[in-house]
């Protein structure tokens, strides 16, 4: 089904991947570390996804009042699979160059993780905080958000489809309870285990459904403002974005009420 492209969705993105990147990269200028807190990219980056597959589902549902989860998940495998076997391609026969055996070992697993969308789990079981020194050695750590991400993919299309069959008129407001239900339950498992809150999908859930909500409000209010307003909104939420990278850093017990702010610039450049 074709969606019209929006190329600040891409460079949103973008965004959010560069801040991850840098921020793995340990970039030193003048004795500051350079986006402390770049890893809030990857909230940026849920909340994209939420509101992209909720278009895509909601779009087909409307149209033909049917979904195909075959070709739902053939695509999304089309999308992500490619790239990550590369990865794995390229990350392979280094690591059997470079790594020791226990490292060795220890990567084959985070693999094996990564392919079953599971490598979430796997750092959490094995007791690694994110942003460690010793996480960030590990060529795989980055794929825990990939996996929460697919399990989101999983689990959503079922749920969504039975919503807009049997409760279409309450469904915009089921998102929103379950959004505040997990994120209530992300802020009380930070302060009780702030690194099983890190990874798991429950804790993550309503960042992506909160582009799910933009979808929805989108649909229902059409926002009309001038394009000064429009660019002076996005101006000032890119400037936000680029303030938390720089000065935000509180990675163990992510998603806290810090995460609200990425979250919530990346709605306003969503909507305007």
């Amino acid at each position: 089904m074709n969606i019209n492209y929006r190329p600040e969705i891409d460079s949103l993105r973008a965004i959010s991947i560069i801040g991850v990147i840098i921020y793995h990269a340990k970039i030193n200028i003048l004795s500051y570390w350079l986006f402390p807190g770049g890893y809030y990219g990857v909230d940026i980056f849920f909340v994209i996804s939420g509101y992209l597959i909720t278009s895509i589902i909601y779009r087909e549902l409307s149209l033909t009042g049917n979904f195909s989860f075959i070709d739902f998940y053939l695509k999304r495998a089309r999308r992500i699979l490619p790239a990550l076997l590369f990865l794995l391609l390229i990350t392979i026969p280094l690591a059997l160059k470079y790594l020791l055996p226990t490292s060795l070992i220890d990567f084959s697993k985070s693999t094996i993780s990564s392919l079953g969308f599971s490598s979430n789990l796997y750092f959490y079981i094995t007791g690694l905080e994110y942003g460690a020194e010793n996480g960030l050695l590990k060529p795989l750590l980055h794929t825990w958000s990939l996996a929460v991400e697919e399990q989101f993919y999983i689990i959503f299309p079922f749920l969504f489809f039975l919503g807009f069959r049997y409760f279409k008129k309450i469904l915009f407001k089921l998102i929103i309870i379950i959004s505040v239900i997990s994120f209530v339950y992300a802020i009380l498992l930070s302060l009780e285990n702030p690194v099983l809150n890190f990874y798991i999908l429950p804790s993550r859930i309503w960042e992506l459904l909160i582009g799910s909500l933009v979808f929805f409000f989108e649909k229902e209010f059409k926002i009309k403002t001038s394009n000064f307003v429009s660019n002076l909104i996005c101006f000032l939420s890119l400037i936000a974005i680029f303030i938390s990278f720089m000065f935000f850093f509180v990675p163990l017990s992510t998603p806290n009420f810090k995460t609200l702010v990425l979250i919530i610039v990346s709605v306003m450049i969503l909507l305007f």
